[in-house]
């Protein structure tokens, strides 16, 4: 296993204003380092005054010691102002992502934002690539391990690598506000296919994540829960695809190939619209607050819950999701990602400046560091292999994943826990 890297999901996850505090913390050493400096030449010349005395040769050992100071009070110097630097090179680094996202939704306050950053690049001709330098860095890091997989006589790799160029050339990867999904779902049949009582909510990520429907063929699992002197609250568990098929039409299989590609170019899918009626089945009102556990299509599924559905989506946890919703600072959005999936990949890297609440963080890691045959299979997309990394998850002293723990106690409140798990077939046409 490669190592886990947590962080809030921007680009460059460094507080600017910490490191500026930090600047000023260490440039306050100085004014000590003068007081020493002074101290010590003073004896150095009371000694080499009295040049009679055995005390004399002792002023020649002073010297170096006030040379030693001078020398740390410059790299003290140059350390705060490097500290300096790199704040204005993350601040123009979150500069560019929030007008790019801005943009998207106020021309207004974009233009402000990049207004401000011709201003600060102006002031320094060291920003600009040093920021660059950043970016390149940090997409480099979102996408490691993806060129490295079965290499089959180097024709492989630029399959695995397709995923992040059909993601960064088609902007598809990013949900923005306002992108609604559009068109007319498939005719889409929704049965029961089992109920039950489980004794109480996911105590983990991995857990949450093994509460994906796998058996009778379910692809969605409703949970709700009732709390005492609350409303009604619900979790669903939206599996990802069943089918590679991309028959015309669809074929019976909800959950296949054409419903990614539907949810992905922005369409209403047939698997998108099953999730909404087993909702609806198992009691959930416009209003109600649903969170979402998902994997692969269930991620793009999730997605549109969060930005644009009845329901009140304040969390939402995705295994591998092709896409990266744009959610507000009251919703929050934990996500495990790949770097070698090449299903992931098509997220584009997510966010420059991240995406939900302060809460909000991206799990990463190479999920399958060494190549071979089973990277023919995306193995490192597979459920499982994302399970080992909410494992990790759960297992980390992060404080982001730590505070997770306070969302499954709060679940935990509950008096009774439904679970309905749910089967979706397209309706076909008569041939």
């Amino acid at each position: 296993m490669s190592g886990l890297n947590i962080d809030h999901g921007g680009a460059i996850a460094v507080d600017t204003t910490q490191l500026r505090e930090l600047a000023e913390r260490v440039r306050a050493v100085v004014p000590v380092c003068a007081e020493v400096e002074e101290s010590v030449e003073r004896v150095e010349a009371l000694l080499g005054s009295a040049a009679w005395t055995p005390l004399a040769s002792a002023a020649w050992s002073l010297r170096s010691a006030v040379m030693a100071v001078q020398t740390l009070t410059a790299r003290v110097h140059e350390t705060a102002a490097d500290l300096d630097l790199m704040a204005e090179v993350y601040e123009v680094v979150e500069l560019r992502a929030r007008a790019e996202v801005l943009s998207h939704t106020d021309a207004a306050a974009a233009a402000a934002v990049e207004a401000r950053l011709r201003l600060l690049l102006a002031a320094d001709e060291r920003l600009a690539p040093l920021a660059d330098l950043q970016e390149r860095t940090a997409d480099e890091r979102r996408f490691r391990g993806l060129g490295d997989q079965f290499d089959a006589g180097g024709l492989l790799p630029p399959v695995f690598l397709g995923g992040a160029v059909v993601g960064v050339t088609s902007g598809l990867g990013r949900v923005r506000p306002g992108m609604a999904l559009g068109a007319t779902a498939d005719p889409v049949r929704v049965s029961v296919t089992s109920r039950s009582r489980p004794a109480g909510a996911p105590n983990g990520l991995s857990s949450a994540l093994g509460r994906l429907p796998s058996a009778s063929g379910a692809q969605v699992a409703i949970e709700k829960y009732t709390v005492p002197g609350a409303s009604p609250r619900y979790v669903a568990y939206v599996s990802g695809s069943r089918s590679m098929s991309l028959r015309e039409g669809g074929g019976v299989e909800a959950w296949d190939m054409k419903s990614n590609i539907e949810l992905y170019t922005g369409g209403r899918s047939a698997s998108y619209q099953a999730t909404l009626d087993a909702l609806a089945a198992a009691g959930a009102r416009p209003g109600d607050r649903v969170d979402v556990v998902a994997h692969s299509q269930g991620g793009m599924i999730a997605a549109h819950l969060a930005m644009e559905s009845a329901f009140t989506v304040t969390t939402q946890i995705t295994a591998g999701s092709p896409v990266e919703p744009t959610l507000s600072a009251e919703q929050t959005l934990v996500q495990l990602r790949h770097t070698d999936d090449a299903v992931s990949a098509l997220a584009a890297g997510g966010a420059r400046e991240g995406t939900g609440s302060a809460d909000s963080f991206t799990a990463r890691r190479v999920g399958d560091p060494d190549p071979g045959r089973q990277d023919l299979a995306l193995a490192t997309h597979s459920l499982e292999s994302y399970v080992e990394t909410a494992a990790m998850v759960d297992a980390s002293t992060d404080p982001r994943a730590v505070a997770l723990d306070a969302y499954w106690a709060d679940l935990d409140r509950a008096v009774t826990v439904e679970r309905t798990e749910y089967r979706a077939e397209r309706v076909l046409p008569d041939p």
